[in-house]
């Protein structure tokens, strides 16, 4: 669209001020309506412009985009926390972590003194006063142990019957891999994303055998059964739980974009495959419909289909909206509302070590800070003016960035600040976002799961090693005992 501004010549002023004051004026309002039609046109561009230099400038620091979407021009690295009191370092009275010495060595070598050093005495015979000790920590020498099992085959001398020993259940082959190296095969390949003829480099060196790729598929196959009881019970525990966190991200899939689902808490982990982001797979998961404490999660329309329970929004991902508003629009109440919502973090974290809520008028002051925040940003940010000569559009006006947070905001201020209302409830969704963020690791290493149930079993394996880590348990002993049938239940070991 292209308007070119036509001011009236000289001739046709002297002309209008010939006719006498209704033509002047009919000239102006000619001029006047050019005037207007350019500079609406100019606020359009300036919109268009903003807009695209709004896009241009979002980065995975203010923004909910990820990292790896920033290019190679990658903004340096800036935390959203700011400096505290206390130097970097270990804090006084930290329990420290160096390598201290052993009562009982695994081995002992002495060093004997054969004469003095001064006079060249013989001292053989001579007993040592004391010793002074040092201590090598090392690894000896790795092998694979083969332990073969033999079944007595005895004939009877009365009928001839010829009788066999009986060989333990797990003893199903003439040579077999046993538990052990099934663990490390299944821990390397989903704990440590190593790709399949890697992870066999890896026996081969360390262990001084090579395993086939069959073997390791195999390993992984038997273990996501053999942990399907923990992640059963994990689940029914998440169902069960006061406040869990929800995150949700894209995968690859059989070449298809496919979604990877996480619901978690500090001590559980459960993860599952969908080919739907939103409700469908929300309801086959079969997690939420149950579900009736505090979901924390971003601001995913679908979890708000939900309500038998509570909701809490991630302020990490405000914090980082709130910094690109204040840099792109330069918008001072998303500063002030940034700094609100970290100071209130501030006055729960101060609070909780003595109370299990803050007082009603520090909640009643905090409350007011905000909604005046909000004021001040819808003053700065009107509803859009509906222009009478165009076509009105079907469906919701579109808005600003500024104006769509500060909408959500207001809409949403108790899940906001339900941190401040409950203190069972995180200030923002980084426990879920931490517990996805490795499978995107995994994804980026194999770029792509070749089945469905190769996902599906990935899935079920890494909860289950991300469940133990969160309870304290070796990872490899939990993974030998669920290749021996015994997994590691998080309610059963409660109980003990």
């Amino acid at each position: 669209m292209t308007i070119h501004l036509q001011l009236p010549t000289q001739e046709e002023v002297r002309e209008a001020c010939q006719e006498g004051e209704e033509a002047v004026l009919q000239l102006f309002e000619t001029v006047d309506a050019q005037v207007q039609e350019l500079v609406s046109h100019l606020q359009e561009l300036q919109e268009v412009i903003q807009k695209l230099q709004a896009q241009v400038n979002k980065n995975s620091r203010n923004s909910s985009k990820p990292p790896s979407s920033d290019g190679v021009k990658k903004p340096r690295t800036q935390s959203l926390r700011t400096s505290g009191e206390r130097s970097t370092g270990g804090q006084k009275g930290h329990q420290g972590h160096t390598l201290q010495q052993v009562e009982q060595p695994d081995q002992t070598q002495v060093y004997p003194v054969n004469e003095c050093q001064d006079c060249h005495a013989p001292l053989e015979g001579v007993e040592a006063t004391q010793l002074e000790k040092r201590q090598v920590f090392d690894i000896p020498a790795i092998h694979i142990e083969v332990t073969e099992h033999q079944a007595q085959i005895k004939v009877c001398p009365q009928c001839g019957t010829a009788n066999t020993g009986t060989f333990p259940a797990e003893v199903t082959q003439p040579t077999q891999y046993g538990p052990i190296v099934k663990s490390h095969a299944t821990y390397f390949t989903n704990y440590h994303h190593i790709p399949l003829e890697r992870t066999a480099d890896i026996f081969e060196d360390v262990f001084g055998q090579r395993i086939s790729e069959a073997v390791i598929l195999d390993a992984n196959r038997d273990g996501a059964e053999h942990v399907t009881p923990s992640n059963e019970a994990v689940k029914e525990q998440l169902i069960e739980s006061d406040v869990a966190h929800f995150d949700e991200s894209g995968m690859r899939v059989t070449g298809k974009g496919q979604w990877l689902h996480v619901t978690s808490t500090p001590e559980l982990t459960y993860y599952d495959v969908h080919q739907k982001r939103g409700q469908e797979a929300m309801e086959e998961i079969g997690i939420l419909p149950e579900f009736q404490g505090t979901a924390v999660h971003d601001h995913w329309k679908s979890y708000f289909t939900y309500d038998n329970c509570q909701h809490s929004l991630c302020n990490a991902h405000h914090l980082r909206e709130l910094k690109f508003i204040a840099e792109q629009y330069q918008q001072d109440w998303a500063t002030r509302m940034s700094a609100l919502l970290t100071e209130i973090n501030d006055e729960v974290k101060q609070t909780r070590p003595h109370s299990d809520r803050l007082d009603v008028e520090t909640i009643k002051t905090f409350e007011a800070r905000y909604d005046e925040i909000l004021t001040a940003g819808f003053k700065a940010n009107p509803p859009p003016v509906e222009d009478e000569q165009q076509p009105k559009k079907r469906g919701k006006r579109k808005q600003s960035p500024p104006k769509n947070l500060l909408d959500r905001l207001e809409k949403f201020e108790p899940e906001v600040l339900r941190f401040m209302y409950d203190f069972r409830v995180p200030f923002d969704n980084n426990q879920g976002e931490r517990d996805i963020r490795m499978m995107k690791v995994k994804q980026k290493v194999s770029g792509n799961f070749r089945t469905k149930e190769g996902a599906t079993r990935f899935c079920r394996i890494r909860g289950y090693i991300s469940t133990v880590r969160k309870q304290g348990i070796n990872v490899l002993d939990a993974l030998k005992r669920a290749f021996q049938g015994n997994p590691f239940i998080p309610e059963e070991e409660r109980s003990v």
